[in-house]
């Protein structure tokens, strides 16, 4: 999904919300988040979120995917997991806003440690993560490992997130 077709989906969503009476609040993450709010890229596969109502965003966002012809899961929340603790900094920025509907993404610290958590060698996560590491003004692999652990108890950062950190900044060219 291109950033043009992300938000005609999400205008959709909109009158979809607003058809039934229900405002709705979308946090995307991932690479929606890369496409909307970074212009990192041009198109993503699905739209990583959270959202409240969920059960009533999820349930509008399926009948918008039906009335599209896509997958009815476009916009969905398995990205849960990879969540930071509740009570790390988030700072939003709005990227898409109607009555009915507010959606924002994180700032790129936030992002950073997010992706970092999920990324995968040898996709797209590394141009991700050299992008955020640009946005989020983080000098140094240590930096960017002291950063992840801001928002995440240091006991389950996985090794190899720590080595693909290291990997992303050599690749950079900053040690």
């Amino acid at each position: 999904m291109t950033k043009k077709q992300i938000k005609k989906l999400l205008s959709d969503l909109s009158d979809e919300l607003n058809s039934v009476g229900i405002n709705g609040e979308v946090g995307v993450v991932g690479g929606a988040a890369m496409v909307l709010g970074f212009n990192a890229r041009e198109a993503t596969k699905d739209v990583d979120a959270i959202f409240e109502p969920a059960e009533k965003v999820r349930k509008a966002a399926a009948a918008v995917g039906r009335r599209n012809n896509i997958d009815t899961d476009w916009l969905n929340d398995a990205v849960k997991g990879f969540l930071p603790r509740p009570e790390a900094r988030l700072e939003k920025t709005v990227v898409f806003q109607t009555p009915s509907l507010l959606v924002w993404v994180p700032d790129p610290r936030y992002m950073f440690a997010m992706k970092a958590m999920s990324a995968r060698a040898g996709t797209k996560d590394t141009d991700d993560l050299m992008i955020l590491i640009k946005a989020a003004g983080i000098n140094s692999a240590k930096d960017g490992i002291d950063l992840i652990a801001d928002y995440y108890p240091d006991r389950i950062i996985p090794t190899k997130t720590k080595f693909f950190i290291e990997e992303t900044f050599q690749k950079m060219g900053i040690f």
